[in-house]
């Protein structure tokens, strides 16, 4: 699988502070990665640098195969497209004007251009409308649009769907698995909203505090996020003893509360604890999603 990002011990300071330590991640091509961390966690300043807009301190990356700082790299870029913060729109111009800007600015002057990815946007009924006058779903839109003229193979969008309504997040979504599956175009996403986000990405990229935490496939995010049920017990000591015995992959947590894992029924769980003279007062099926996930990775490490 051939690597479009490839980062090496990649490092941003202001003054003392470390916004990125050491950061080490790489996408393949196809991949809709989803980089998730929290506010300062330097999802943006890696961004601002992969996108040519910040330099790193120290460290280096490789776009495309091309190094950072060389003359390769320049031509690399040319594949890039991306929103970074807010959406670079002209609010007084129409957005068939605004990608005409964008056109010329990229050397491709083209009205049918325009038309074309105005059309595949889903904004080709308010052609002629001010941004100013634009719904946020629909500017957020007709960024992406923006974004993809030139005709970039590689797009990075930093919180795309922040502020948008359920109804925008479902567009902006729609459109981003559209220009993955269609266009074949691979994709870089920073989120907050890990609900959403686990609904698109295929890969995942977790960050904390500058440094990078993990990367794990899609697939393998969900086989680690398996089912399991979660018992209220009057003695989980007497409990954890018997599932020894048992086999049993548990967890105890505070409050006579545990946590089991694998292959195994209700049924066999209340057996197994009746046979003890163990009483469960309460039992639920639980599913790990992305966020608890992100949560107790996180958590983990402090």
């Amino acid at each position: 699988m051939d690597i479009i990002l490839e980062t090496n011990n990649l490092c941003k300071k202001y003054g003392e502070l470390k916004a990125l330590d050491n950061i080490n991640m790489h996408i393949n091509r196809g991949e809709i990665y989803g980089l998730i961390g929290q506010n300062g966690a330097g999802k943006t300043t890696l961004i601002r640098i992969i996108a040519g807009m910040q330099y790193p301190t120290s460290g280096s990356f490789k776009l495309y195969g091309a190094d950072y700082g060389t003359k390769a790299m320049d031509k690399a870029r040319r594949r890039l497209g991306g929103i970074v913060e807010t959406p670079a729109l002209q609010q007084s111009l129409s957005a068939r004007d605004n990608l005409k800007a964008q056109s010329i600015l990229c050397g491709c002057p083209s009205s049918k251009i325009s038309d074309e990815l105005l059309d595949y946007v889903g904004l080709s009924g308010v052609s002629n409308r001010c941004v100013r006058d634009m719904s946020l779903g629909m500017r957020q839109r007709l960024a992406i649009a923006v974004a993809l003229v030139g005709n970039p193979d590689f797009l990075i969008l930093d919180e795309p769907t922040n502020g948008l309504d359920p109804r925008g997040i479902i567009e902006i979504r729609e459109l981003i698995i559209k220009l993955n599956r269609e266009k074949r175009i691979t994709v870089l996403i920073s989120s907050h909203i890990l609900s959403e986000l686990s609904k698109l990405a295929t890969f995942y990229g977790f960050i904390d505090n500058g440094r990078a935490v993990q990367e794990i496939s899609a697939a393998e995010l969900h086989d680690k996020c398996k089912k399991k049920h979660v018992l209220f017990v009057n003695d989980a000591i007497a409990l954890s003893a018997v599932f020894d015995t048992a086999g049993l992959n548990y967890k105890i947590r505070e409050n006579n509360t545990v946590d089991v894992f694998g292959d195994v029924t209700a049924d066999a769980l209340f057996d197994v604890a009746r046979s003890a003279g163990i009483k469960i007062t309460d039992l639920r099926c639980e599913e790990e999603d992305l966020e608890s996930y992100y949560m107790n990775l996180i958590g983990g490490r402090k």
